[in-house]
């Protein structure tokens, strides 16, 4: 199908092109059009032309994963260590802490009956964390599963989550909700819904609106390995791509969607080289290491914001 429709467009360009060629010939064109119709018969995504025919499976070498700290918790090169100061250092470190002992009383709740779900972000805390802690309260925020940690670094407490999974009157979603499908209009942060991957093009579609608002924000977006292999996440990085949408999107790939191995989802070097393809700002960076992913988060906020793009 590629093959043809690309075959297509060519025989119609070929067949524009000889059409004004004629036109000039007979000295019924401008100098300006004579000077274009060597980069008008070149298709868009064509690139260069080549007589060796040669399929390609991937792109050569892996995609890089950056990390600042080394596996006892060093720093690797010093010059790439964020600029904090120690009270943000704290509040990052506490937050992971107070997200990995919430979610151990409300996963033994779960476990005894006095919940009907819930999800941990057990091992993602530095990922989620660090990363919130490059945004602002003006960038809004989609989340899926695992996010409660962005919530409480923007300030949701403990009292506000065991609200919402018990759902009583206090509950901010009025107890219409499941567990751990948190939202907080005050803080930004959109509820989360059950259904993997909805809140991804959703994300494209809100960024748009701020671009077109003039506002200095972004949209956030988080989301699994699994959802990243439902339909939804390639439309909203087209979306995204081609809209030129300041949204970034924050895959966490734990290796696994509930109990499906990324073996069986997907071939290949990993989800990353799919932004690439899309044209859109990739980096993949380790998710255990906060002061990797705060850095990465800052300078893909600072391309969203500033340029304008995902």
């Amino acid at each position: 199908e590629m093959l043809i429709a690309h075959h297509r467009s060519i025989t119609r360009s070929l067949w524009n092109i000889g059409a004004v060629s004629a036109a000039c010939t007979t000295n019924r064109c401008s100098p300006k059009l004579k000077a274009s119709l060597s980069s008008s018969a070149q298709h868009p995504n064509i690139g260069k032309f080549s007589d060796k025919l040669k399929f390609i499976n991937n792109f050569g070498e892996p995609f890089i994963t950056y990390r600042v700290m080394d596996d006892h918790g060093q720093l690797i090169d010093p010059s790439q260590e964020p600029a904090v100061d120690k009270d943000f250092a704290v509040k990052m470190f506490k937050t992971m802490l107070r997200t990995n002992v919430m979610d151990s009383i409300l996963y033994e709740s779960q476990r005894q009956g006095r919940i009907s779900f819930y999800m941990t972000s057990y091992g993602e805390e530095a990922t989620i964390v660090g990363s919130a802690a490059a945004f602002t309260l003006d960038d809004v925020m989609f989340g899926q599963y695992r996010e409660v940690g962005a919530l409480l670094w923007r300030g949701f407490t403990f009292q506000e989550a065991c609200d919402q999974c018990i759902a009583n009157n206090r509950d901010l979603g009025k107890g219409r909700m499941m567990p751990v499908h948190y939202g907080s209009p005050a803080l930004n942060f959109q509820t989360i819904s059950s259904p993997l991957a909805t809140q991804i093009p959703q994300a494209a579609g809100a960024a748009y609106a701020l671009k077109l608002r003039g506002a200095r924000a972004c949209a956030v977006c988080y989301f699994g390995d699994g959802a990243a292999s439902e339909g939804d996440f390639h439309g909203a990085l087209n979306f995204a791509a081609t809209l030129e949408c300041p949204v970034v999107f924050i895959c966490r790939n734990n290796g696994y969607a509930i109990s499906t191995p990324v073996a069986e989802q997907y071939r290949g070097d990993g989800i990353a080289v799919r932004g690439v393809s899309y044209n859109i700002h990739t980096v993949r960076c380790d998710g255990n290491d906060a002061w990797a992913v705060l850095a990465a988060a800052r300078r893909a906020r600072d391309i969203a914001v500033a340029q304008r793009l995902p």
